[in-house]
């Protein structure tokens, strides 16, 4: 399987040599049976584990009834969900995401208008301060403020607006 993998599967990570079968709630099984104790949850993607019943069945029941939406129509379910979120974290609004990339971008963007719109920066003189050796995802906006020559290489040109400083240096900040 981990031959077959690396044959057609582009290059992005280094696994580790496990292939995976199942999983239930913390614990993983390999092909061969072993049993490992996963502590990569929230490595990537948010994990809230491994076929937990509750998740399972609500998954099912949702898929069974409407699946992924676009946004471009509104649904019975985004509403109410970003109404408790916004409730438990005291923001105004809220918008959810996918992936941490897809974060990341949004955030970027959400800084840049409030830094037009709100604080009257000039425009197309905006810039965003990142710190170096950061990881933050795999888009051309991201791994253009990255310091990593290994994410940077071979997908430049990139975005012009973001200063590095070294993490954990106020005075360079």
């Amino acid at each position: 399987m981990i031959a077959l993998e690396k044959r057609v599967c582009a290059e992005n990570y280094a696994p580790l040599p496990v292939v995976l079968h199942s999983g239930a709630g913390v614990w993983l099984t390999d092909i061969h049976g072993k049993r490992y104790l996963d502590m990569m949850s929230a490595y990537s993607a948010t994990s809230f584990g491994h076929s937990h019943p509750r998740l399972v069945a609500a998954l099912t029941a949702q898929a069974q009834t409407l699946a992924v939406t676009s946004r471009a129509y509104y649904t019975d379910r985004l509403g109410p969900f970003l109404q408790r979120l916004c409730e438990m974290t005291g923001m105004a609004r809220a918008l959810p995401m996918n992936t941490g990339a897809e974060a990341v971008e949004t955030a970027l963007k959400a800084a840049r208008k409030w830094g037009y719109e709100v604080k009257g920066v000039a425009p197309e003189r905006a810039q965003i301060i990142v710190c170096a050796g950061n990881f933050a995802g795999r888009t051309t906006t991201i791994v253009g403020f990255s310091s990593e020559a290994q994410y940077r290489q071979g997908f430049g040109p990139f975005a012009p607006g973001f200063v590095s400083v070294p993490f954990g240096d106020a005075a360079a900040l």
